[in-house]
């Protein structure tokens, strides 16, 4: 992409899941979070299926709850039989349990787990449906005018689809609105039950300044990634969406990363 990291990186090769159908180019973005300014793009307001970056979404209304009080920290979520029957990436929760609120967080930031992310949507609005509306009023509110979230997950649906600048608008959004919640992506692992869970975005730690965000990968979506990074004072805000492997999408958010961090002069100009 840029020649400024290739393969020897030091991001893990992944094989790519079951072959899927074409889709859309891979679209870029990287801004500089505190001005917006755009830094680089390719293909921003192309359309994609947002995969698990929708969990984004849906962890920015759980903390807009926290926030208000409508839900507390030291409260465990309900899960229902429709929540423990969701697909992987799961915890395996069994319905009619429950799950400590802080732990639920960590689940779905880290292992991305759907069980989970629905047993939130049905604490915060009843059911899942009712919840993709709250969804859909927030993007709209935050500007996100390209994206329809139909479920909490991002798990497949023709109603889910969003665009690299969209992603872009609702991480910053996270950073700006929720500071002290943000810290939860950069977690490298967590444990429930004795068995654990390692984060899957694997630039933590492999490329500086990295704190998060959020993966997703869905069969018809394609390898999406979500991620920010600061060093100094400066912050930046990368989104890739649609690539054909981890590999090619680490290492292409990787490049991104680091041309935040080149000097303006080889910036591209534009306004966010």
């Amino acid at each position: 992409m840029f020649g400024i990291l290739a393969l020897g990186c030091g991001l893990a090769a992944q094989p790519s899941s079951a072959r899927v159908a074409p889709r859309a180019p891979v679209s870029e973005l990287l801004i500089n979070a505190s001005t917006g300014r755009v830094i680089f793009a390719n293909l921003p307001d192309s359309p994609h299926r947002p995969a698990s970056l929708t969990k984004m979404m849906t962890l920015y209304l759980l903390y807009d709850a926290l926030e208000s009080g409508r839900v507390r920290v030291t409260e465990s979520i309900p899960v229902s039989r429709n929540a423990a029957r969701q697909p992987a990436s799961r915890l395996g929760l069994t319905a009619g349990t429950s799950l400590p609120l802080r732990t639920a967080v960590q689940a779905m930031a880290v292992h991305s787990a759907n069980d989970v992310t629905v047993a939130i949507a049905e604490r915060l609005a009843g059911n899942e449906a009712d919840f993709a509306v709250l969804m859909n009023a927030k993007a709209r509110q935050l500007g996100m005018t390209r994206t329809s979230f139909a479920n909490a997950s991002g798990l497949t649906n023709a109603g889910n689809q969003t665009t690299a600048r969209d992603m872009v608008t609702l991480a910053r959004a996270l950073l700006r609105d929720h500071p002290r919640e943000y810290p939860v992506f950069a977690t490298r692992a967590i444990t429930w039950r004795s068995r654990r869970y390692v984060n899957h975005d694997h630039l933590l730690g492999k490329v500086g300044g990295v704190d998060g965000i959020k993966t997703g990968y869905t069969a018809d979506a394609g390898y999406n990634i979500a991620t920010s990074a600061k060093r100094g004072g400066v912050r930046v805000i990368a989104v890739v969406l649609g690539e054909k492997s981890v590999q090619a999408r680490d290492v292409r958010v990787a490049n991104l990363v680091e041309l935040g961090f080149t000097p303006p002069a080889r910036h591209r100009r534009g306004a966010f």
